[in-house]
């Protein structure tokens, strides 16, 4: 396992605000009115949920993944896969701009996806309320595809990854990274916000996504030299 997978977590456990904020209300929304007592019920309903979700993203980072890498060998040009990998590193560095609050340009790639969101949100919204956990694994598999600036730049890691297989374990790493703050809603959901948002953890975190950003960008650079 290469650097990007750690990387590709990396994105998700430090970018796991964000997923608060845009999938920490359906989260929670699951567990309502579910019968008798909901901490308990709650568990199979979340982890069914979340499965779906990173499925989704497994199938968006093989569609990718695939996708280029089948250019890439078509034309014959492996130095196409390092110019990708260029944008991908100044994907990473916008990446950090955001999570460390400097600039919150990268938001904007959310708009490239709602066209698409446009015709799963109603199919997913028609799942509620959820009357099993595994009727939550349709429900996360749905909610996956929402528009999200986050998801669409580890995407482009996927891009370079070299085949379908890498792209799909680039992004099951990044979804496994936000499993944690996603998992927390409704218990300890509080604390980690109050963690995640914590302005001195989001900058460190975001310089540690910086340098590598940097770094991989210059030795892309360095070969197309």
């Amino acid at each position: 396992m290469n650097s990007d997978f750690y990387a590709a977590f990396v994105i998700g456990l430090m970018g796991a605000g964000h997923c608060l904020g845009m999938c920490g209300g359906v989260a929670a929304a699951i567990t309502l009115g579910m019968p008798g007592n909901q901490t308990t019920r709650r568990w199979p309903y979340l982890l069914c949920y979340n499965t779906g979700r990173i499925v989704s993203y497994m199938i968006a980072g093989a569609i990718i993944g695939g996708a280029f890498a089948g250019m890439a060998s078509f034309s014959g040009h492996a130095m196409a896969l390092v110019s990708l990998r260029l944008v991908a590193a100044l994907l990473m560095i916008l990446l950090a701009l955001y999570i460390g609050q400097w600039w919150s340009g990268v938001s904007k790639l959310e708009y490239a996806g709602k066209w698409l969101w446009r015709y799963v949100s109603p199919r997913a919204k028609s799942l509620l309320p959820l009357k099993s956990p595994l009727a939550a694994l349709p429900f996360g598999a749905l909610w996956g595809w929402l528009p999200c600036g986050l998801v669409y730049s580890t995407l482009s890691w996927s891009a370079v990854s070299g085949s379908a297989l890498s792209g799909a374990a680039v992004m099951l790493a990044f979804g496994l990274g936000t499993l944690p703050a996603m998992l927390a809603v409704g218990t300890m959901a509080q604390q980690l916000q109050k963690l995640l948002r914590n302005l001195y953890f989001r900058r460190a975190s975001a310089l540690l996504l910086l340098i590598y950003g940097v770094h991989t960008g210059y030795i892309a650079i360095k070969q197309i030299m």
